[in-house]
């Protein structure tokens, strides 16, 4: 096929994902879509659980390899929806429709590009196309249960919308679970040890804390306090104050060491974090994609957005068709030509670094 062919095709087979429900973990309709996609074009494939791949058809294990990845899962529709999330419609350029924008428009842009490269003889890179599941969920039969059995991979794109710029890193994330610990008592007398009174001062030193180090591309650490939980009624002093703390982690940093500077610092009783495997990721700027990219006018900067590429141990490009602040909104789109434009990019990109 040549490009507007699979511009064409790749648009019908976002509409076909997006009228087709495929929440976290409930894949399977658009997996069998994904599988649809590849018989259609003659391309051999795997399915793992409802993660669909394939690498190109002169894979070479001596030569090193770039994975192209996107997720088909989609969160749930708020209630704010005007319309049917299920319906892909299109009006004044606009796809409607529940995960067009995340991450649909990239998931076809990058199945159509792979599709294009797929009998491509002359590639000094091998190329994987991985459509997985649970991405919004962080869930472990995505991409996590993907990589052990995928081809050693040096270098990844991820699809997700940036606009078609360059996210050449991406934070963290740790999510912790504090203890703030007191005496608990009836309300009607003294207490000098009032967990909700100590909790204050924690709250404050929460606020004013910062990391020393600052990364290039994504700034400082960033530490919120996003819930606080104690008490169960009027006239009881509780035991302790919960609380959740989100920590988005810079590229100086790895999440141990950040769990570590917490647990010896923090004014709490107890700091524990849920899960140390959402790392930060990044790409050397003298990477040989990151010139493609800058030599076709795209910018670079750093994600605060946490996608797959916290899962992956190689440098990791992210980008993709779509703007991030219409993820999760009611009445998601994605314009046509931000599909076909992310076609063409990615295409000319991969023509400039693979060859």
């Amino acid at each position: 096929m040549n490009i507007k062919e699979l511009q064409e095709q790749a648009i019908t087979l976002l509409k076909d994902l997006i009228q087709t429900q495929s929440f976290s973990r409930e894949e399977q309709g658009t997996a069998l879509i994904l599988e649809a996609w590849m018989q259609k074009n003659d391309i051999s494939y795997n399915r793992d659980l409802n993660n669909v791949w394939a690498v190109n058809r002169h894979f070479d294990a001596a030569k090193p390899t770039l994975l192209l990845n996107s997720h088909h899962d989609t969160v749930k529709p708020n209630s704010a929806y005007t319309k049917d999330p299920f319906k892909a419609e299109v009006s004044e350029g606009k796809l409607f429709g529940l995960g067009s924008n995340d991450a649909g428009g990239c998931l076809v842009s990058l199945l159509a590009t792979f599709t294009y490269f797929y009998n491509a003889t002359d590639l000094t890179y091998n190329l994987i196309f991985a459509g997985t599941g649970e991405e919004e969920i962080n869930g472990e039969n995505g991409i996590v249960s993907l990589l052990p059995i995928l081809p050693k991979i040096d270098v990844a794109i991820v699809g997700e919308p940036t606009l078609m710029q360059m996210a050449i890193s991406e934070k963290g994330l740790v999510v912790f679970d504090a203890v703030v610990k007191g005496t608990p008592s009836h309300a009607a007398h003294p207490n000098d040890n009032n967990a909700i009174y100590k909790t204050a001062s924690v709250l404050s030193w929460f606020e004013n804390f910062s990391f020393g180090k600052i990364s290039e591309s994504l700034g400082a650490v960033k530490l919120t306090v996003t819930q606080i939980n104690a008490g169960v009624q009027h006239n009881v002093v509780p035991a302790n104050v919960d609380l959740v703390i989100d920590v988005r982690v810079n590229d100086s940093y790895s999440n141990s060491e950040v769990a570590e500077i917490l647990q010896r610092e923090s004014p709490v009783d107890s700091i524990k974090p849920r899960s140390l495997r959402l790392n930060s990721s990044s790409i050397p700027k003298d990477h040989a994609l990151v010139k493609a990219g800058l030599a076709l006018g795209m910018d670079t900067y750093g994600s605060p957005t946490l996608s797959d590429q916290a899962m992956l141990s190689c440098p990791s490009l992210k980008l993709g068709p779509g703007d991030s602040l219409r993820s999760h909104s009611a009445d998601e789109f994605i314009y046509l030509n931000e599909i076909e434009d992310g076609i063409e990019k990615y295409i000319q990109l991969l023509e400039k670094a693979l060859k």
